[in-house]
């Protein structure tokens, strides 16, 4: 429970400036300090809890650092909480769901780009989880350390890929000794080679002979005796608490009764919440529901790495990076299924009256790479699953894991030019359908995912991949598979049933929301993308899509005229818009739009 809420600041947002009929907006900062009883029922699940260090009560204590943006007139705002989790202590919301500036922090009003959830008039909060995260993020969060615990553990970095180049391979815990093994392998699948290094200090490695560096997109492994871990599972209970007292005690901070919390989270954020609702955060110590409503984008089956000893939150498993570490294991469906290879059974949703509204949406690249076709099939993938009526799900066709307003286009690191489309037209809509559901009972959109029933989800190498020029397709996908110890994994013996979209004769996917540059397409857009050299060549890339465009001649057939052009893409924005997927700002601007990009 939280004991006190300290503000530091209390400052106009954007010198003041209004969000339409919400008007301006406050921007809060400060820290949540709570404590927690390691007996109480509903922290007992949190991994090194026990063994921490107490206060005089027998409570263990933590600090987490939060921003509020809240209505500067509380009368103008709509009385609800919007809470995003951070990823890795950055703010995605404002440039990703409102097109603005990356960052924590926005000089002006254009830096908030379409200011959605200020617009409905939210609250919005965001709060440390992550006791890794970077300080200098501003959303940090104090737990303590378990002194003197030491265990064998590994870990795995690849150079240029998601952390920029290494030139050392900084270690996420305390070595305890120098007896430590570090391997290289060019691939997954390749064989390990030990390589000579050095500490330089007791979380820095560096290879020898002095001045080598890693390899650009090599795995590099280390196996060591870590010691000191963190109690990282505090992360869960600490957003509990603080969205579980602004539900309580919300008019004390921003002037008026919270009636409704939604939470939104992207990517290690959206997995942050398929594990919070898992692990049975969203109730809070008194059993009442902490979320009414949630909405997981690009999080695939997965969930985070933080509530376990030596955790490793910032991890995220694909092919080639991060692929034997914890992030998916069963129940990965909100169904209740049962698991054939492990013999247990279970759904992601508790039945235990904490569940909240679930919207859960994912981009083509979660199918090839995060095994997302396991959120509506059975474990082997041999038949679809109805989901529970609390819960929707949606492919957002053609898009890439990252996909935002402003992509590029070039290869970067890959064989193909990257996917550009941007999902976060749908990933707006289905924001306003929640608020909805919750607030109203307004159901949102039937789900739209491929199925194996109509045939648009099938094994990846039954993807009818059309005779592109230049198209390569990938060998492999990212397989789903049982991972009993992440200390030491070994090749497991059966593999779940993950399937991808099938495509259509441009090679568009079929099924999920189609946006108006899928569904009237100047080229073929895909979730995958293969490395080149300097990266290990062929390899499925880490997240990263394709798109390759039509012939001039293939368009001149398509759309003979710019007249036609718009015409189809007005159509497609007014039945998505009909159907609750599309806002009707978003419909107008991809109608402008049509008139110039063909």
């Amino acid at each position: 429970m939280l004991t006190r809420i300290e503000i530091r600041s209390r400052v106009p947002l954007v010198d003041g400036a209004p969000f339409g009929a919400s008007g301006a907006y406050d921007r809060i900062e400060g820290t949540a300090y709570g404590v927690l009883d390691p007996e109480h029922p509903r922290n007992r699940g949190i991994a090194l809890l026990g063994m921490a260090a107490r206060d005089a009560r027998g409570l263990v204590a933590y600090e987490s650092d939060f921003v509020l943006l809240t209505p500067a007139d509380p009368a103008l705002g709509n009385g609800r909480l919007l809470y995003e989790v951070n990823n890795r202590g950055r703010i995605m919301m404002i440039a990703n769901l409102c097109a603005g500036r990356v960052g924590n922090q926005w000089p002006d009003a254009a830096a908030l780009g379409n200011a959605l959830p200020l617009r409905l008039g939210f609250s919005v909060l965001w709060s440390g989880w992550d006791p890794g995260a970077p300080k200098a993020t501003g959303l940090g969060l104090t737990v303590p350390t378990v002194p003197g615990l030491t265990k064998r553990i590994r870990e795995a970095f690849v150079s240029g890929t998601r952390l920029g180049v290494h030139e050392m391979l900084k270690l996420t815990h305390e070595a305890a000794s120098a007896d430590a093994v570090v391997t290289v392998r060019r691939t997954q699948t390749g064989a390990r080679t030990p390589v000579p290094f050095a500490f330089a200090d007791n979380r820095t490695i560096r290879l020898l002979p002095e001045g080598t560096t890693p390899t650009i997109g090599s795995i590099y492994e280390v196996r060591y005796d870590a010691t000191n871990p963190r109690v990282g599972g505090i992360g869960f209970a600490a957003t509990r608490d603080i969205v579980s007292h602004l539900r309580r005690n919300g008019e004390t901070v921003t002037g008026r009764r919270i009636t409704h919390t939604l939470a939104f989270g992207i990517s290690q954020a959206g997995r942050y919440l398929r594990d919070h609702i898992a692990q049975g955060f969203n109730a809070d110590e008194d059993g009442a529901r902490v979320f009414d409503g949630v909405q997981s984008h690009v999080a695939g089956i997965g969930r985070v790495f933080l509530n376990t000893p030596f955790a490793q939150p910032f991890r995220t498993r694909t092919w080639h990076e991060d692929h034997d570490f914890p992030e998916v294991g069963f129940p990965f469906s909100s169904a209740m299924l049962d698991d054939p290879i492990t013999g247990a059974s279970g759904a992601l949703m508790r039945g235990d009256g904490s569940d909240p509204l679930l919207i859960e949406t994912n981009t083509s690249t979660e199918y090839w790479q995060k095994g997302a076709s396991l959120l509506h099939t059975d474990p082997l993938g041999r038949r679809d699953v109805a989901l529970p009526a609390n819960v929707r799900a949606y492919l957002v066709a053609g898009t890439q894991h990252g996909g935002k307003a402003g992509m590029p286009r070039d290869a970067g690191p890959c064989v193909n030019p990257r996917n550009w489309h941007d999902p976060m037209a749908a990933v707006r809509a289905l924001l306003v359908a929640l608020d909805a559901w919750v607030t109203v009972g307004s159901e949102p959109p039937p789900s739209r995912v491929p199925t194996i029933a109509d045939g648009t989800l099938v094994p990846a190498n039954a993807v009818a991949f059309p005779a592109v020029p230049g198209l390569t397709p990938p060998r492999a996908a990212n397989d789903v598979t049982p991972l009993p110890d992440w200390t030491d994994p070994k090749p497991a013996p059966r593999a779940y049933g993950a399937l991808v979209p099938q495509v259509g004769a441009d090679g568009n996917e079929l099924a999920g929301i189609r946006l108006p540059d899928i569904a009237v397409p100047r080229g073929m857009f895909a979730g995958w993308n293969l490395y080149r050299e300097p990266y290990p060549a062929g390899e499925l890339a880490d997240r990263e899509g394709t798109f390759l465009a039509f012939s001039p001649a293939r368009l001149a057939e398509l759309y003979p005229t710019p007249e036609i052009y718009a015409g189809a893409v007005r159509s497609a924005t007014q039945a998505l818009l009909r159907d609750g997927l599309l806002l009707a700002e978003d419909a107008a601007a991809y109608e402008a739009a049509s008139t110039t990009h063909l």
